[in-house]
C-alpha cells in the first residue's frame, strides 16, 4: 500500500495555512525529510491550543519524516514579541530548565523519540555561546531592519513600545533554522500564522548563507465557532498535564464542542480516518454526541492514556443519564464538622472552584444554574447542611455540564 503525501493529508485535515512553496514542499516531502517546530519553554505544561502543532509532528512521524522538537531555552531568555500587545515577563535560566524538563515528558505520549526516530533540542546549546560581534558580522548582516519593522509582530508593538531585546527574536529563530539545517539537514520549519514572518526569516537566511532550499508552513490560529480561543475557558487553560487539569476535566472540556467545531477538531486532533469522521458527523442535533464522545475518548486517549480515557467516558456517561457521581469526577473533601452548622451555597461554590467569586455563584444561582444533588439552588441564601449529604458525599452542578463532588470526611 502506498502511502499518502503527507503534505496531503495535512490539508485534507485542516492544518495548512500559508506555505512558502507549495509545489516544492509537497515534492519534497514524497521521501522522508527533518523538519521542526520551536515550543516556547514559559509553562510546565502544554495547553489544547498547542496540541495542534504536536499532532502536526506526530503526523509526520507517522508519514517516515523525522521530526524535532526545538525547546526555546535560549530565545525564551528574550522572550518572542509575535501577537503580544506588550513585553513578555523574562525567565530565569532555573524556571526555564524546569518547564522544559516538564514538557519533555509530554511531548513523549505523542512522538516516538527511540533509535533518533525523532530528536529534541535545546537552542540554548548555540545561542548563549555566541560571540555577539562574530554574529551581528555572520548573521546580523543579512537582514534588512525596514523589513522586520514592516512584520505584523513587530508593528504591533510599535506604538505600545518594543524592545532592543524582543526586536533580536527574530534573528535568533532565522538563526535556529539555520543551525538544524547545517546540523541535521532539516529543510521545513512549522508553526502557527503568527510566525509566519518568522519562518520565513529562517528560509531566507539558509538561501542566503547556504545557498540551500527550505520551506516554510503555517497553521491556522484556531478559535471556537463561538469566537473563544482554542484551549481556554472561563476557568482558565485546558492544561494537558493531569496535575493541572484532570483527565475527566479534560474530557469533559473536549465532549462540551460546540456542534459546528466537532468535525473540525475530529480532524486535527485525533487520528481517526477521514471516513469515519465524515459518518460520525452526519448526525444532527442531539445525536452529534457520538461525534462528540469518540472527540473527547481520542484526545484524551492520546494524552492520559486508554484507561484515564475510559474512565472519564464513562463518568461522563453516567451524569449524563442521570447516574451517580464516580471518582473521575472532580471532587474535594470537607470535614463533617464544617457541615454541622452548615455552608452557604454560594461559598461552597466558589470552594470547590465551580466560580470564581461569591458573586459569580449568587448570579448563577437567580439565573437558575446551580445544583445540589441534581436538585435546583432556589436561594442565594440556602445552606447546605448534613441533611443533603448521600453515601458520603454531595454532587454540585453549575450549569448543564460542570460537576464537582464533594466528599464528607
Amino acid at each position: 500500500m502506498i502511502m499518502a503525501n503527507v503534505y496531503d493529508v495535512l490539508k485534507e485535515r485542516g492544518f495548512v495555512e500559508q506555505v512558502s512553496d507549495e509545489q516544492s514542499l509537497r515534492t519534497a516531502l514524497s521521501r522522508p525529510i527533518t523538519c521542526y517546530i520551536g515550543y516556547d519553554p514559559s509553562a510546565t505544561s502544554f495547553h489544547a491550543g498547542n496540541l495542534l502543532t504536536i499532532m502536526v509532528l506526530a503526523h509526520m512521524q507517522r508519514h517516515g519524516h523525522r521530526p524535532i522538537t526545538l525547546v526555546g531555552g535560549g530565545t525564551g531568555m528574550v522572550g518572542d514579541p509575535s501577537g503580544k500587545t506588550e513585553m513578555r515577563q523574562l525567565l530565569t535560566p532555573e524556571k526555564i530548565q524546569a518547564n522544559l524538563e516538564a514538557q519533555k515528558k509530554q511531548f513523549s505520549r505523542y512522538i516516538d523519540y527511540s533509535d533518533g526516530k525523532a530528536l529534541m533540542v535545546n537552542n540554548a546549546d548555540w545561542l548563549l555561546p555566541l560571540n555577539y560581534i562574530t554574529f551581528l558580522r555572520d548573521i546580523g548582516r543579512h537582514f534588512s531592519v525596514n523589513r522586520m519593522l514592516a512584520a505584523e509582530a513587530y508593528r504591533l508593538r510599535m506604538e505600545a513600545g518594543l524592545s532592543f531585546l524582543e526586536f533580536n527574536y527574530q534573528v535568533l529563530q532565522a538563526y535556529d533554522y539555520l543551525h538544524l539545517y547545517r546540523q541535521y539537514g532539516c529543510v521545513l520549519q512549522m508553526g502557527g500564522n503568527d510566525q509566519w514572518g518568522n519562518i520565513l526569516a529562517g528560509v531566507e537566511l539558509i538561501r542566503r548563507v547556504e545557498g540551500g532550499e527550505a520551506f516554510a508552513l503555517t497553521f491556522p490560529l484556531l478559535t471556537t465557532s463561538s469566537g473563544a480561543k482554542m484551549g481556554k475557558t472561563a476557568e482558565g487553560a485546558v492544561w494537558l498535564d493531569a496535575e493541572l487539569l484532570s483527565p475527566y476535566g479534560f474530557y469533559q472540556y473536549w465532549i462540551n464542542t460546540e456542534d459546528a467545531d466537532v468535525e473540525r477538531f475530529l480532524k486535527i486532533y485525533t487520528f481517526l480516518p477521514l471516513k469515519k469522521i465524515g459518518e460520525l458527523c452526519q448526525a444532527k442535533g442531539a445525536d452529534i454526541r457520538a461525534a462528540k464522545e469518540a472527540l473527547a475518548f481520542e484526545v484524551t486517549r492520546l494524552t492520559h492514556g486508554e484507561a484515564q480515557a475510559e474512565q472519564a467516558r464513562e463518568a461522563s456517561r453516567s451524569l449524563f443519564g442521570g447516574g451517580a457521581a464516580s471518582d473521575a469526577v472532580p471532587s474535594t473533601t470537607i470535614p463533617a464538622t464544617e457541615l454541622s452548622s452548615g455552608i452557604p451555597v454560594a461559598e461552597l461554590f466558589q470552594r470547590v472552584g465551580l466560580v470564581q467569586t461569591r458573586s459569580e455563584a449568587r448570579r448563577l444561582i437567580q439565573q437558575g444554574g446551580a445544583y445540589v444533588n441534581e436538585a435546583q439552588v432556589a436561594s442565594v441564601d440556602q445552606v447546605v447542611s448534613q441533611a443533603e449529604v448521600q453515601g458520603g458525599s454531595l454532587l454540585l452542578r453549575a450549569g448543564k455540564k460542570r460537576y464537582h463532588r464533594v466528599v464528607i470526611s
